[in-house]
């Protein structure tokens, strides 16, 4: 069994196969996976396809996957909708939410961006418009639902365009911890907010953060002796008890970020560390008594699609529109590349995997790269068989891959493609 990090202890509810990817970013929310024996390369027209399906609808939700069985979101007509696919991506169910967050000059997203989180016999999902739903896992039916905008006064900052207090929609993936379900509904009202999971049952709220959610995820670990959970809004950087949602830190910026944050900060070593794109560069903090304080601050890596990844000593990542970029953990120094130089992929998403990096940029095409400082290592690529033909016209392919039991899972809108590669 692999060693189980401070968000597999919470979360014991029951206990996680190691082969699950039971939620956004996997199972400890920093896109690295404990599974081995992975194929070394792939072959040059890539691994072996199981199956694909174009039934996902429209949105940028990943998929999660636990005993084998694939749950996404995903919008049909004017809703959005909670799916189930079985291992050879039938469809066993499909729920509809609530309606679709949209409006006439919309030219960039359409349909849900959370990816929904799986414990026990439930599955909790978020709507692009913040309906919250917990469901049966077996067969879609709704147990408890919020609509957290008009119960719960939530917002999202409309930074880069959206409705005011909505932005592009509702993006931030629920956490189940234990019993619990870890939320940032954002707004006047408070920024996080714990649940009972069973019943949505509100247990605390922290009031004096009253800062609107970004695109961002909460993140959870251990930091001082201490279970924090924290969160990047458009000025700050915020760290909480989750005993009791108690304000342990905060960093207010000099300037707003200009333009989309969607970090989900995670702990590495006792470090919790975050990256944002637009200008915004990387930071990592550490204890000091009962507070945190600044390791270091580095411009590389930036990261737009807000996902980066840490094997070993180092961090990997696409940079702003440049380049994908190894720097160190220690310090944030640039290791490669060193100047400018082609290289085969794009920006894109980042998860990682039996000392392996496996990328999908915005254009659909995917590559493994060995993790490794000595520079960008290529083994093997492949693109989608197919593009979606629901994207709007500025989408792009910015949904995050899972992995599951040696199974990729990539997904473009209503297109899910499901590989081989163990």
């Amino acid at each position: 069994m692999r060693k189980l990090s401070l968000l597999g202890l919470l979360a014991l509810s029951p206990i996680l196969l190691a082969a699950d990817w039971p939620g956004w970013r996997g199972p400890d929310r920093n896109g690295v996976s404990a599974e081995t024996g992975l194929l070394a390369s792939w072959p040059t027209q890539g691994p072996k396809l199981l199956w694909k399906t174009n039934q996902a609808g429209s949105g940028l939700s990943s998929v999660a996957v636990v005993g084998g069985i694939a749950y996404s979101l995903g919008a049909f007509g004017d809703d959005e909708y909670a799916l189930a696919l079985d291992g050879s991506g039938k469809l066993l169910w499909k729920t509809k939410l609530g309606p679709v967050h949209d409006w006439k000059a919309n030219s960039w997203s359409r349909g849900p961006h959370a990816t929904p989180a799986l414990a026990g016999e439930q599955m909790y999902a978020l709507t692009s418009k913040g309906m919250l739903a917990c469901l049966n896992k077996a067969d879609g039916k709704i147990v408890w639902s919020k609509d957290l905008p008009k119960e719960m006064n939530a917002q999202v900052n409309p930074i880069g365009g959206g409705i005011e207090n909505f932005g592009w929609g509702f993006a931030w993936s629920p956490l189940v911890l234990g019993d619990q379900l870890l939320i940032t509904p954002g707004g006047p009202d408070g920024l996080f907010a714990l649940l009972d999971r069973r019943t949505g049952k509100l247990l605390w709220r922290t009031k004096n953060i009253p800062d609107q959610a970004t695109y961002g995820s909460a993140g959870v670990g251990k930091v001082g002796g201490r279970d924090l959970a924290f969160y990047v809004t458009q000025n700050a950087f915020y760290a909480v008890d989750l005993k009791d949602g108690a304000k342990v830190f905060e960093k207010k910026r000099d300037e707003d970020y200009p333009d989309v944050v969607c970090p989900t900060p995670f702990v590495v070593e006792g470090k919790v560390y975050f990256s944002v794109g637009y200008g915004g560069g990387s930071e990592v903090y550490q204890a000091d008594g009962t507070s945190l304080k600044l390791v270091w601050e580095a411009k590389e890596i930036g990261s737009k699609q807000g996902g980066t990844v840490i094997i070993g000593k180092h961090v990997y990542g696409y940079h702003e529109d440049r380049a994908w970029m190894c720097q160190n953990f220690s310090d944030g120094k640039v290791v490669w590349p060193l100047k400018r130089t082609r290289q085969p992929f794009k920006a894109g998403t980042i998860i990682a995997a039996d000392d392996k990096l496996i990328v999908c940029d915005e254009e659909g095409k995917v590559g493994l790269l060995a993790a490794s400082p000595e520079g960008l290592k290529l083994l093997g690529s492949f693109e989608l068989p197919e593009k979606s033909a629901q994207r709007k016209p500025n989408m792009r392919v910015w949904t995050h891959p899972s992995l599951s039991d040696g199974k990729l899972y990539l997904r473009d809108q209503e297109w899910i493609f499901c590989y081989q590669v163990k």
